[in-house]
């Protein structure tokens, strides 16, 4: 399928979100070259678009990847070869314009600044003693040789040797905890005891990416996030994210950062083309070498093959390199095949398997014949992921619209929830929240609730938008399911409404659970 008007024909039997999808795809393909361009595409305006097939890839086999995201709780699939998009899938309710959370992705941004800094002779080495750039701090705690030994280059490769607990291969995460309930967080990483002696062993952890980020600032005078958009959001046409800070406001290093998909691709685009951005070279050659041959063992028990380098995981039998965040933030760079990919998801994702299927769906070095079966099958899919299924509802009972407008009130409770206010019998049906907790400039937030089994969402929030609908599962029970498309954060409540008063019960996705009974009024 070369030409929008073949796309037209289909969309009219496939509908008008495979309709999108396919004129994406087809946009570009009038005077596209087969195969790879003699000359870089830089993506920096826009991404351009092609077909798998005028770019070797299967479009049929990339139909069963995007299917097969649904059961891996994918929220978005974004592919590219040869600096064009071959496939950008997303699954309702997430869509294009949404940034998401990277979680642990964050780690590899910031490492990819520090390296600017050292290309621009800001960091004379990346063997510098860490310490050197924490002096101005009296009273550190546990200083020995070991820890003056610590050198930059250590805390990239996550082989500082610092006493640290994230739960890598599962726990309590308790240093996180504990940093996160620090009132300064580069303090309490730098107090922590030693462990081992540096570069002994490979152990994860966040807390020495947020040094990193602590000193990206020290070493450019800036904050990490102006560097950023100067030096790596604005000239790669990124667009500008939401960046979460400690409590110094120092953009945290280890996680924090939402991105949309496209722009993450951008950066595994920036290491594909070996440091290169429309003809400069932004990032140093002896850090790009060591990405890609990294040789730090990860100590993986569900993948033995892993190796770490620069805040960068590898799969070096299939020299695959990537960026990895928690519950399959996922950037993944194939150099062999000219590949980037980018998976944003809810839950946890085999991504060595997903390396090999996408590697797979390359099928030649050269473009492939027209396959008008396999785009229809292609552009299905995409569109069935991105068509949100209602789910079923219960009839409405007749005390929705005694409880409709009333303002529930909750004692003190483990849910933090203060006042529920819903608006059932509302024409545009919505829900009013006050909590106890947080940030008092945002402990209010409100927004519609589907009824019909789809999702009604809020406007755009510093956490990105809720997705909220609620359904009844008897005269006095209703269940709402919200969530924060992009975040991964997603709640059940079941209210069980009983004359004034009102039980709720709350289940996260993540198997936090909390109580509360509230009275009208008051």
């Amino acid at each position: 399928m070369q030409a929008v008007d073949r796309v037209v024909g289909l969309s009219s039997r496939i509908g008008a979100a495979a309709l999108g999808a396919l004129i994406l795809l087809a946009s570009a393909y009038s005077g596209a070259a087969n195969g790879q361009s003699a000359e870089p595409v830089w993506p920096t305006e826009q991404w351009q678009a092609s077909t798998p097939e005028q770019q070797g890839m299967d479009s049929a086999v990339l139909a069963k990847l995007v299917a097969a995201g649904t059961a891996r709780s994918f929220d978005s699939l974004l592919v590219t070869r040869h600096g064009r998009i071959v496939l950008d899938a997303y699954y309702a309710p997430f869509t294009a314009d949404m940034p998401h959370v990277i979680n642990s992705s964050t780690k590899a941004v910031v490492s990819t600044l520090l390296a600017m800094a050292y290309k621009d002779g800001l960091l004379d080495r990346l063997d510098h003693p860490m310490l050197d750039f924490f002096s101005d701090r009296s009273g550190m705690a546990n200083v020995d040789e070991r820890k003056k030994a610590i050198t930059v280059q250590h805390l990239l490769n996550m082989t500082s040797g610092l006493d640290w607990d994230e739960g890598f291969e599962g726990g309590r995460e308790q240093s996180l905890r504990d940093m996160g309930k620090s009132p300064d967080w580069v303090q309490f990483i730098l107090d922590r005891p030693m462990a081992h002696a540096p570069g002994e062993i490979f152990y994860y952890n966040s807390g020495g990416s947020h040094l990193l980020s602590a000193i990206v600032s020290k070493l450019t005078g800036k904050n990490t996030a102006d560097y950023a958009e100067e030096r790596l959001f604005g000239p790669l046409g990124i667009t500008k994210p939401f960046w979460r800070r400690d409590p110094q406001r120092i953009p945290i290093g280890g996680f924090g950062l939402m991105m949309r998909p496209r722009d993450m691709a951008k950066i595994g685009y920036l290491y594909l083309r070996n440091g290169e951005w429309a003809g400069k070279q932004l990032l140093p050659a002896d850090f790009l070498d060591a990405v890609n041959h990294a040789t730090v063992n990860m100590n993986a028990r569900f993948d033995p093959r892993l190796r770490y380098a620069n805040q960068f995981w590898t799969i070096p039998d299939r020299h695959i390199f990537m960026t990895v965040g928690y519950h399959c933030q996922v950037i993944m760079v194939l150099p062999e095949r000219d590949i980037v990919a980018v998976m944003t998801a809810s839950n946890f994702c085999p991504f060595g398997k997903l390396a090999e299927e996408i590697s797979g769906t390359v099928k030649s070095d050269q473009a492939l014949p027209v396959d008008a079966a396999a785009a229809e099958q292609l552009a299905k899919a995409i569109a069935d992921v991105a068509t949100e299924k209602p789910t079923q509802v219960g009839a409405t009972p007749a005390i929705a619209s005694t409880i409709s407008g009333r303002t529930y009130r909750f004692p003190d409770n483990n849910l933090g929830i203060k006042t529920l206010t819903l608006f059932l019998a509302d024409e545009n049906p919505r829900y009013v929240v006050e909590t106890n907790v947080g940030d008092p400039a945002r402990r209010h937030f409100d927004g519609p609730i589907g009824l019909d089994g789809l999702y009604r969402k809020s406007a755009p929030t510093f956490l990105g938008v809720r997705a909220v609908k609620g359904a009844w599962t008897d005269e006095r029970t209703l269940v709402v399911d919200l969530q924060y498309v992009g975040l991964g954060d997603a709640w059940t409540w079941t209210l069980t409404y009983d004359g004034d008063k009102v039980a709720l019960r709350g289940k996260a996705r993540d198997g936090r659970e909390g109580a509360a009974e509230g009275t009208a009024g008051g």
